[in-house]
């Protein structure tokens, strides 16, 4: 007993967009890109210290490195990573910042997540 209906095989579709049919139509979100371990981590360490940051007086160091932590965030969850120009920069905001460093125990985190 044969059918006329065609058949359809699908394999592993994992992270895959498709559609079946004459009038299917197919439309994928991604949000963010999947990350190693490190950058979950260092995302969880980011976002700890912007948290901190928030309860501190204001000076023009501590806003540039609020700044800095807000866009790796943004390019963490859109990338699943930050870059090392990204890293680097958070580095040096984090070095001219020691007296945070002391103060704040996910601004020690940070640092020790970047190799400082």
């Amino acid at each position: 007993m044969a059918s006329d209906e065609p058949q359809v095989t699908l394999g592993n579709i994992s992270g895959s967009t498709f559609a079946i049919g004459s009038h299917a139509h197919a439309e994928s979100h991604h949000h963010g890109a999947p990350g190693s371990a490190a950058d979950e981590e260092l995302l969880a360490a980011v976002r700890e210290l912007r948290a901190d940051l928030e309860r501190v007086r204001g000076t023009g160091q501590t806003a540039a490195l609020g700044t800095a932590l807000a866009e790796t965030e943004e390019e963490i969850a859109r990338t699943g990573q930050a870059g090392p120009t990204r890293r680097e920069r958070l580095r040096e905001l984090l070095t001219d910042s020691q007296t945070l460093l002391s103060v704040l125990a996910s601004a020690g985190t940070l640092a020790g997540l970047l190799g400082m």
